[in-house]
């Protein structure tokens, strides 16, 4: 029965669909025109299109994509169509650029600007509330970067790239902060045990708390707490 089955199979609807297997050497043709294409755009926008991709540099790219990938396959479509789309494309791109080096208010609507997560070992709460980013995302990212506590940190930037830099405390500067590493972050506590330096488990807010102390953080008013690490970064 089976073997039966794959007798009646279209093979050649089954592998070229609609076209003649001669179609097979034009699709070689088309997709190597199409990346050479591709490859020359990319030249032209220079090396800041490839390397560092704002949201509209992304887009620019999927557009790329979008152009070259139907001529390869479908022989309706011609190439050079898809070269008037290529140049439409290079050209607002080069347009938007020109506006962009001229403006900076059209280069923020553009591309968007840098924002600030961590300010002195906390997390900059409200700045939060307009990036698409987790905190576990970015607990996951600072520890890629070495870091085991928040107080190791003078301040932390998501770039225009999506990219987050992170500047350092010096050794003798680094102060208590909450930790990030997950076994300590299961510890949550909304009372405290014993006097010490206690950090917010939302915001990062540090401070010294006794037994009887509200454990309402006057920062957020959360009220989950961690107890604060003063360890050092290993690099």
């Amino acid at each position: 029965m089976r073997q039966a089955f794959f007798l009646q199979l279209n093979w050649k609807e089954l592998l070229v669909g609609d076209e003649e297997w001669s179609f097979l050497l034009e699709i070689v043709l088309r997709a190597f025109i199409m990346i050479i294409a591709i490859v020359l755009a990319l030249r032209i926008l220079g090396k800041r299109g490839v390397k560092q991709l704002s949201i509209f540099e992304l887009v620019v790219i999927i557009s790329f994509g979008s152009a070259a990938g139907d001529p390869m396959i479908y022989k309706e479509i011609g190439v050079l169509t898809a070269m008037v789309v290529f140049t439409v494309i290079i050209a607002v791109y080069m347009l938007i650029t020109y506006f962009i080096g001229r403006s900076q208010r059209f280069e923020n609507i553009m591309e968007g600007q840098p924002i600030c997560l961590i300010s002195e070992g906390c997390f900059s709460i409200n700045n939060f509330k307009k990036e698409a980013l987790g905190t576990q995302e970015l607990l996951s990212e600072l520890r890629l970067k070495g870091v085991s506590q928040l107080g190791q940190i003078e301040i932390a930037i998501e770039e225009i790239s999506g990219e987050i830099s992170v500047f350092y405390y010096e050794d003798e500067e680094v102060r208590f902060g909450l930790p990030i590493m997950p076994a300590a972050l299961k510890s949550k506590q909304t009372q405290f045990d014993a006097a010490g330096y206690y950090s917010c488990c939302y915001c990062g807010f540090t401070e010294i708390k006794s037994a009887a102390d509200n454990n309402v953080c006057e920062k957020c008013e959360h009220t989950e707490w961690l107890p604060s690490s003063n360890k050092k970064r290993v690099t």
